[in-house]
């Protein structure tokens, strides 16, 4: 028999939604917010010349720069505002979360609740702010270097670029928790998923356009669009699964009753880290080795040498890449889950794992069992994010398109439709009691 969650979750539709005014409001909130991310990637940082941009885009397209642009919603290309996106704010969050694992000082202040999470916030908007200068400069310095691109060179033109691409930054960092907070969804993976959805109609029509002028064959077409969808299959498939771990809760007496014991159990998600570990290496990967490759043409003979080894596609690209993911695949998955928590809490409510004993060696049997679910959700993250790209890269497409992109565009849209359905579910249970306080107020 369906639960009482399953019977409201299969009555959804779109007259639900309709009636659910608060959750309508945090919809077209998000919207908006979306929509001025998007007007931003159209307003150009001031003294750069548009065509000797589009010239110099020409001769240095491809690999990094697609890449990232897909990234920022081709905010890159246009060198607009919010160039450097959001990914300065990833960058320092990656930091901070680190050093709380090291420095006793900070990982105190998780221990102290909402107060200790708004200094932790507060921290890493400061290294947001750090980390923007530096990658400024670097992106002023690197136009500098290209012939015709910047009209006026020189130190006025460096300081207006620096703040600005700051203030972008950071409008865009508030603006991810405006849409968190007031809107549906995580603001920060939104602006992302918004961003790199707004390339794939472009994507797609210069692949039949190419199809069209003879430039790509209809078998490589057909093996793109069918690699895709079963790429979204397959990931939906590994993101739904879990490792159900039994729980048994003894016989207990209430008064002069007694009760059977329950059975429940703890899922434990095949990736707990969600996309955030593909979002974290490519932060780390991309933005530094975008600023190189502005300085590649005039730079030191080195600095041609490393872009061109870590382009995307090649051997020392990708085994960064992936010991990146399968790092921040782990370190997320232990800060989300503390087996020695769960194992005590359990203890505490009188729960335990049928032929564990509580305490230490259930603690020790969930470690065991979730390092094992990581291992293979970080192969299945690897694999999702370099797979297609080499491949992609072997049939020479003239554009970029990844398993990252649609990993963070399945895994957003999932967690978004799962949070409208939680606000659909809570409209509903309120619904259903002030039906029952009607009924309960007339029987009296």
């Amino acid at each position: 028999m369906a639960s009482a969650a399953e019977q409201l979750a299969a009555n959804f539709s779109l007259a639900s939604i309709g009636k659910a005014e608060e959750l309508k409001k945090r919809i077209w909130f998000a919207l908006g917010a979306l929509i001025v991310y998007r007007l931003c990637t159209y307003i150009p940082l001031p003294g750069i010349d548009a065509q000797a941009l589009q010239r110099m885009f020409a001769d240095l397209g491809g690999g990094f720069l697609d890449m990232v642009n897909t990234f920022s919603g081709g905010a890159l290309k246009r060198m607009s505002i919010i160039t450097l996106g959001i990914m300065p704010y990833i960058s320092a969050s990656i930091i901070l979360q680190l050093l709380t694992t090291m420095h006793s000082g900070l990982g105190s202040l998780k221990k102290e609740g909402e107060q200790g999470r708004k200094k932790i916030n507060q921290y890493t908007r400061y290294g947001t702010v750090l980390l923007t200068i530096v990658q400024g400069y670097g992106v002023a310095t690197g136009l500098e270097g290209q012939a015709g691109v910047v009209v006026q060179p020189g130190l006025f033109f460096e300081f207006t670029t620096v703040v600005t691409l700051v203030g972008g930054t950071m409008f865009l960092m508030w603006l991810g928790e405006q849409i968190t907070q007031r809107g549906i969804g995580n603001g920060i993976s939104l602006i992302i998923f918004s961003g790199i959805v707004a390339n794939l109609p472009g994507h797609l029509a210069q692949a039949f356009e190419l199809n069209r002028a003879g430039s790509m064959s209809l078998t490589v077409l057909l093996a793109l669009l069918i690699g895709a969808g079963a790429l979204i299959w397959f990931i939906v498939f590994c993101e739904r699964a879990q490792r159900r771990v039994v729980i048994q809760y003894p016989k207990r007496q209430q008064g002069n009753r007694m009760y059977q014991g329950d059975k429940s159990h703890l899922p434990l998600k095949l990736n707990v880290a969600g996309v955030i570990p593909p979002i974290f290496a490519s932060s780390l990967l991309l933005m530094p080795l975008t600023v190189a490759n502005f300085y590649q043409a005039n730079g030191p003979e080195w600095l041609s040498t490393v872009t061109a080894i870590l382009s995307p596609g090649k051997p020392l690209y990708i085994a960064f890449y992936i010991a990146l993911i399968v790092f921040f695949c782990f370190f997320y998955t232990a800060i989300q889950f503390n087996p020695e928590e769960t194992a005590d809490n359990l203890k505490k409510h009188g729960g335990f794992v049928p032929g564990i004993r509580p305490g230490k060696r259930t603690s020790e049997y969930l470690d065991y069992v979730l390092t094992r679910l990581t291992v293979i959700g970080s192969a299945y993250l690897a694999l999702v994010c370099v797979v297609p790209e080499v491949l992609v890269r072997q049939a020479a497409v003239p554009f970029y398109l990844g398993g990252t992109s649609l990993l963070i565009v399945v895994n957003v849209t999932m967690d978004t439709v799962s949070q409208i359905h939680s606000h659909l579910m809570a409209q509903q249970y309120e619904g259903l009691l002030k039906k029952a306080r009607l009924k309960g107020g007339r029987n009296k």
